[in-house]
């Protein structure tokens, strides 16, 4: 049996991000479910950071998380790139987009209101005028992220300090035994831990059922995304992650192509999302409905999880109910964007060290991350038969007041 200070189950963003701000501090181990690390979320994400989405608490992360991206890797490689969003609307949006400009000037360096001749300069293909597109706020703070560099960042950083992070090890049991989390995997390896980070993204609740804590009740979601090849004629490197106002449409460039999603969101359980036919009609029919772009062939599509607490809000905190078990969940389409703010928010909470500076400026407080908080805090109750670390337990949601 492996034996650590922390460990961490799950290998999308949120769990590298803090296991490495972790290690540090004493020994720690990261188990991943899959051969690969960010399989599912992390890596099926539009990777774009921005100001358009999330609550005020998910804005001041990101805020936060800007200087991060910013600095080049521990080996010299760029995290990010500087690169736009477009924020759209047409004629029943523009109270939405004037609410969305008034909401992201706190935390963006540089927002420019466009009309309608002006955003057709910035992407000539979406159908500006009439009931067309009339609007759109430009946010020139945005950034393209690099997941795949994100990664790998932490995991060296994770090596750097003396931990691991160990793939295709899904976690198939947990038990407290003397005041230390014992995880089995399912090729029966062990590891032990005093104290346990839950980083499983869509799994966070079974995890939890694993270890006898009581679950947060987390929104599983599933959302499609299509590729597309753009007009010969059309020169799309520079244009930016567009999206509309109210959620219903986004496009972005990618590697020589174009992407678009309905901003789905489908009730799903934990798994390996499949993109439905329904869904990538629905893709290519906003693509259709907000550009000129006629979509002769679908080249890919793919699905992702997105997980989120009841409001919306990622958690970070201990379990209240277990000794040494930490909640890291919930960060829905944002766990990219905020993963700096999240993972220093983590050492904070698990070292009891101070709380950063940074988010306080934000005004992200513990008591915002706490799964603690009436929003989404349950109560555990046992199944008959059943004591801590048997497995199953009954949720039963406080509803917020």
């Amino acid at each position: 049996m492996k034996t650590a200070d922390f460990l961490i189950v799950g290998g999308g963003i949120a769990g590298v991000s803090a296991a490495a701000r972790l290690a540090p501090h004493g020994r720690a181990i990261l188990l991943e479910a899959e051969t690969a690390f960010g399989y599912h979320s992390s890596g099926r994400s539009a990777t774009w950071y921005h100001f358009g989405i999330g609550k005020s608490v998910v804005r001041g992360m990101t805020a936060f998380s800007r200087e991060h991206f910013e600095t080049p890797g521990a080996t010299g490689t760029d995290l990010s790139r500087a690169s736009p969003a477009l924020f759209i609307a047409p004629p029943a949006m523009l109270a939405g987009l004037d609410a969305l400009e008034e909401e992201m000037r706190p935390f963006s360096t540089g927002l420019e209101r466009l009309d309608a001749d002006a955003v057709r300069e910035v992407v000539p293909v979406l159908r500006c005028g009439g009931e067309g597109i009339v609007a759109g706020v430009l946010d020139h703070s945005a950034r393209r992220l690099d997941s795949e560099a994100l990664q790998q960042d932490y995991r060296a950083a994770i090596k750097r300090a003396g931990g691991e992070a160990i793939a295709n090890a899904r976690v198939a049991a947990i038990a407290r035994e003397g005041g230390v989390w014992v995880t089995t995997t399912a090729s029966g390896e062990r590891f032990a831990a005093p104290l346990l980070v839950n980083a499983a993204g869509a799994w966070c609740d079974e995890i939890a059922g694993l270890a006898g804590v009581a679950p947060l009740g987390l929104m599983v979601l599933r959302r499609t995304i299509i590729a597309f090849d753009p007009p010969a004629d059309c020169d799309i490197r520079d244009w930016p992650f567009t999206k509309t106002a109210i959620d219903d449409f986004y496009m972005l460039p990618e590697s020589g192509k174009l992407l678009a999603c309905p901003v789905d969101e489908v009730p799903s359980a934990p798994g390996d999302a499949q993109p439905e036919e329904y869904d990538i009609a629905l893709a290519a029919a906003k693509v259709e409905e907000y550009t000129s772009l006629p979509i002769r062939r679908i080249g890919h599509s793919w699905a992702g999880l997105r997980t989120f607490a009841a409001d919306r809000v990622p958690v970070a905190g201990f379990a209240p109910d277990t000794e040494g078990f930490f909640w890291l969940a919930g960060q829905g389409g944002y766990g990219l964007q905020t993963a700096p703010a999240m993972a220093a928010a983590v050492e904070a909470l698990v070292t009891s060290g101070e709380w950063p500076a940074g988010l306080a400026e934000w005004d992200v407080t513990t008591a915002d991350l706490s799964p603690g908080r009436p929003a989404v805090a349950c109560r555990l109750t046992p199944v008959a038969g059943q004591g801590r670390g048997g497995g199953r337990v009954v949720p039963d949601i406080l509803k917020a007041e």
